[in-house]
């Protein structure tokens, strides 16, 4: 169950020149209504489809998809998407998880699908009732996506699927995958092509489940003669690599936006609990060691959300513009790594603040504790990300 939560230490950032008056607008709106949800969250399963409900009920899912099938912006809006995830982080990451993937799960049919493909599933997907999932890593492919083994072949009518996904958040519980097999076997990333397999495809099992530190629903899913129809196909033969670098291109900077979330949510923590807690005839927020601590905490966010912040605005401004930024994604990449780490610093900081209620399970910084840690792997793991940054600074 959802605790009582406190304020935001400072909601200063809204003003930031990087967002406009429609982004505050939507902050605040969105901040009453996560106050007002409550959530049992013990399954993990249940509580991610009853996110998905809400979400599409209030109207937030419309901010996963493009104006042309009732999204409330014309383009994904990446500083939309920024301040939904920090808002929604803050309050509950299951909350943020079960947003991010409906956007992450159906960005390449925003991105390359057919008329018909977005017609068919966008909509749903903005109103809560289709539930969407991304499908690219595989036991012996991660990061190292020219790896995968998955294997899509042509028939007469449609495309033969044989292979194996893993880590696929929302495994099990998804209306539809978002599927990235290699069509040409010795093509490495240029023979890779993405696919939409909807849950009830024969031939296509997702009831191995994967329990994991911080629950939210994760499957294994497993391909034997599952056969799809031809306009199954997503975006161009051979084109799946890029399609799958470009979606989580959009959604990298949002990562790191859920992780301020969680932050700045261990920092009211924090607060709250210094200027309650009493010691030594004080409060422990009297101390000059935690105010230090406390002002260490505020720099580790800010300059995380500084990064963040430029990070979407590139992207944005790009999309305007109809040209890349320079330095788009080594931006992203920079908002990610920093972002990632520093709130689980911050995090670490308010743990060893709480003492013992810290480890206390079921207590909010206990487990913001596990929350913030898969966040440091997944969509481009920190070393990932150092590459991305590294190659684009010697390339100058």
């Amino acid at each position: 169950m959802m605790t009582k939560i406190p304020a935001p230490p400072s909601t200063a950032h809204l003003a930031l020149p990087f967002f406009d008056d429609a982004h505050r607008a939507l902050a605040s709106e969105l901040l009453p209504w996560c106050a007002a949800q409550e959530v049992d969250e013990r399954d993990d399963r249940a509580a991610c489809r009853e996110w998905v409900r809400r979400l599409g009920d209030g109207g937030w899912l419309r901010y996963a998809v493009p104006g042309s099938a009732g999204g409330a912006l014309e383009r994904l809006d990446s500083r939309a998407l920024v301040l939904l995830r920090e808002t929604l982080g803050y309050h509950s990451p299951l909350a943020d998880f079960a947003f991010a993937m409906q956007g992450l799960g159906s960005g390449a049919i925003t991105l390359a699908g057919t008329p018909e493909q977005q017609s068919h599933y966008l909509g749903a997907v903005g109103k809560g009732e289709k539930i969407a999932a991304f499908a690219l890593s595989e036991p012996d492919a991660g990061s190292d996506v020219a790896a995968m083994a998955m294997r899509a072949e042509a028939t007469p009518d449609g495309w033969r699927l044989h292979g194996e996904k893993t880590w696929i958040s929302n495994g099990g519980i998804a209306d539809f995958y978002c599927l990235f097999a290699k069509t040409d076997p010795a093509g490495g990333t240029r023979g890779i092509t993405a696919f939409i397999v909807d849950a009830a495809a024969a031939g296509l099992d997702t009831s191995e489940h994967i329990d994991v530190m911080a629950p939210h629903p994760l499957a294994t899913l497993r391909f034997q003669d599952c056969i799809v129809p031809r306009t199954a196909q997503l975006g161009e033969l051979n084109g799946g690599f890029k399609l799958a670098m470009r979606t989580l291109d959009i959604f990298r900077a949002s990562v790191a936006a859920a992780a301020l979330g969680m932050g700045r949510r261990a920092l009211a923590e924090a607060i709250a609990h210094a200027k309650g807690r009493r010691m030594f005839g004080q409060t422990l927020a009297d101390f000059q060691l935690t105010q230090a601590k406390l002002g260490e905490m505020a720099a580790l966010i800010d300059s995380a959300a500084l990064l963040t912040y430029r990070a979407a605005w590139m992207r944005d401004d790009a999309e305007r513009r109809g040209a890349p930024a320079v330095g788009d994604v080594s931006a992203a990449a920079m908002a990610k790594m920093c972002a990632t780490e520093n709130a689980s610093r911050v995090i670490d900081m308010a743990l060893q603040m709480h003492g013992g209620l810290g480890v206390k399970v079921g207590t909010k910084i206990e487990s913001l504790y596990r929350d913030i840690r898969s966040l440091r792997i997944y969509e481009g793991a920190t070393e990932v990300q150092q590459l991305i940054i590294g190659k684009s600074v010697l390339r100058g």
